[in-house]
C-alpha cells in the first residue's frame, strides 16, 4: 500500500463511482469491496496505478474544488475522452476543470499546455496562458495557434 492514498467520502455511491472511474481509466482495477451487514462500506480501487479508498458514510460531507485530481493527457483525443466521460452528469468549468456527477473535481490538462507555457519567451507563454483562460475544455490546436501567433517577439530581460 502506498504511504499516501486518496480517501473519498460518498453518501452511498462509493461502489457506483468506483466502477465508473475504473471504466474511464485504462490501467485501472477494482481491488476490494468491503461490506457490513450486506451493505457496501468501503471500496478499494486503482486508477493508473494510484490507489484510492472510497467510503459510504452518509450525506455529512460533500466534495468541493479545494481538492481535485489532475489528469495529464498526451493527445487531444485523450483530453476529449476524459472531458466527455467525467463531465457526464456533472458540470464543466474554466481552464480544464470539471466536476463529475458526484461533485468530485478533475483537471483535464494536455501536457502541451505545460510545455508551451514553459517557453522562456514571456510573450509566447503569456499568449498561451491568455488562450487557455478563455477555454473550458483545453484545445491543444488553439494553444498552439496562440503560441505561433505570438511570433518571434524578443525575450524581455529584467
Amino acid at each position: 500500500m502506498n504511504k499516501v492514498t486518496p480517501f473519498l467520502w460518498f453518501d452511498r455511491e462509493a461502489e457506483e463511482a468506483m466502477n465508473f472511474y475504473v471504466s474511464v481509466f485504462k490501467n485501472s482495477q477494482v481491488v476490494n469491496v468491503n461490506t457490513v451487514d450486506g451493505r457496501v462500506m468501503t471500496v478499494n480501487f486503482e486508477l493508473e496505478g494510484q490507489p484510492f479508498i472510497a467510503l459510504n458514510a452518509g450525506p455529512h460531507f460533500k466534495f468541493n474544488e479545494a481538492v481535485s485530481f489532475f489528469i495529464n493527457c498526451d493527445t487531444q483525443e485523450e483530453v476529449d475522452m476524459f472531458w466527455e466521460r467525467l463531465s457526464e452528469g456533472g458540470e464543466t468549468s474554466q481552464c480544464g476543470w470539471l466536476k463529475d456527477r458526484w461533485g468530485l473535481s478533475w483537471q483535464v490538462v494536455p501536457r502541451a499546455l505545460t510545455r508551451l507555457m514553459g517557453d522562456p519567451n514571456p510573450v509566447k507563454s503569456k499568449a498561451v496562458l491568455d488562450a487557455m483562460l478563455k477555454m473550458k475544455k483545453i484545445v491543444i490546436a488553439e494553444l498552439q495557434l496562440a503560441y505561433d501567433k505570438a511570433g518571434e517577439a524578443p525575450v524581455l530581460k529584467s
